[in-house]
């Protein structure tokens, strides 16, 4: 998990004086808020945005699904949490990386605490901005909580009791009636 400090950050909001801007002009590590990117993404040709690095801020209603031709264009999507409470941007995430199978960063923004990492990890996310009450050294003990969760993730969809099966050894007299028996109905 990579942790965001909002002062060292390199991803820039595309804002003037008065909020954001209406039609931005392509830069690397630019952040767009949605109506920004539905604004130009038509009008910023593939030549226009080689080589740079585009992300989009959305809020935790917003369908990630409609995304999905957008996807291989964004190298970050930073996903808000208004409240800890509530939980849609978790949804998201997890939609982004098992259904979609967008590879680039998913980040949490807003009110992001350190008990939620664990479930953040699990859901896709893998960069957090915590809120500004939050300790880092909290965040990264909560990260190593938990050894191994008996349900599975976007990793690894199986359960734990299957990642057992898989990891053990055969054995070798199961192995062998498994093969008898086989032979025998056949």
């Amino acid at each position: 998990m990579k942790f965001i400090d909002p002062h060292q950050d390199r991803w820039q909001l595309a804002a003037g004086e008065d909020g954001p801007l209406p039609h931005p002009s392509p830069a690397d590590q630019l952040l767009l808020t949605l109506e920004q990117w539905h604004a130009v993404r038509s009008h910023w040709s593939e030549q226009a945005t080689t080589g740079k690095r585009l992300g989009l801020q959305l809020d935790n209603d917003a369908d990630v699904e409609a995304l999905k031709p957008d996807l291989p264009r964004l190298a970050l999507i930073a996903l808000a949490f208004p409240k800890w409470t509530d939980g849609r941007a978790y949804t998201q995430a997890r939609l982004l990386r098992a259904r979609l199978g967008f590879q680039g960063e998913i980040r949490a923004t807003g009110e992001v605490l350190v008990d939620m990492l664990p479930l953040l990890q699990r859901t896709g996310f893998d960069a957090v901005q915590l809120r500004a009450d939050q300790r880092l050294a909290s965040a990264e003990r909560a990260l190593r909580f938990f050894a191994a969760h008996y349900q599975g993730d976007v990793k690894d969809a199986r359960p734990v009791f299957r990642r057992q099966a898989d990891a053990a050894p055969a054995d070798p007299l199961q192995t062998a009636s498994m093969a008898t028996a086989a032979a025998e109905t056949a």
